[in-house]
């Protein structure tokens, strides 16, 4: 077992935390979120603190007691502070909108790409319609959500052109044209250094 899954988990005064038949329900200033308890783990809710047991010390069991430790903790950031991915659309042209519960991207298809707002997620669009605001309390759905956005157009592996997450670093290839260059400074340098000869 993780040192993790060792201690209570505390959570602050404006959240509450209550067990209602075999389902944990958070409830926080940001709104409300809940997760099935796993069948092998155990909850005890004193006062300010939750602790996550298991009826098991195999493998399985440590595994999934020490998920949903974390899944507790995230869920109490969730309701707290929520959770954000920033992205950003790179390209002539290429620019995103909100509209009627869906989000539309210009990303140099034929026609733009349309995809639903989940009813937890929300996404603001900025920066000239360039950069993407996805947030929401559930850590993994904003992340899917986010990786899905990015599936649609993946930056190219020579100028880095597409949709990608802020702060990504990209590892780009030299195009065409830099490497026929570097292979004739390279042609040169020999001939220079045949003809010195």
């Amino acid at each position: 077992m993780s040192k993790l899954a060792r201690k209570p988990i505390k959570f602050p005064p404006n959240v509450t935390v209550k067990l209602d038949s075999n389902v944990l329900k958070i409830k926080g200033p940001k709104g409300m979120l809940d997760k099935p308890v796993p069948e092998g783990v155990g909850l005890a809710i004193t006062g300010d603190s939750v602790m996550v047991s298991r009826n098991s010390d195999e493998k399985s069991a440590k595994m999934i007691h020490g998920m949903y430790t974390s899944l507790i903790i995230n869920m109490i950031k969730g309701v707290t502070e929520g959770y954000k991915k920033e992205m950003e659309l790179i390209g002539v042209g290429y620019k995103a909108d909100v509209k009627d519960k869906a989000l539309i991207l210009n990303v140099g298809f034929t026609n733009p790409v349309r995809i639903s707002l989940p009813p937890d997620i929300n996404v603001k669009v900025e920066e000239k319609q360039t950069k993407l605001i996805i947030t929401g309390l559930d850590k993994d759905r904003v992340g899917l959500y986010a990786s899905k956005i990015r599936a649609i157009k993946p930056p190219d592996s020579y100028k880095g052109k597409g949709i990608k997450f802020v702060g990504e670093v990209l590892v780009l290839k030299p195009g065409k044209s830099a490497a026929g260059a570097a292979g004739g400074a390279g042609g040169a340098g020999g001939a220079a250094a045949g003809g010195g000869k």
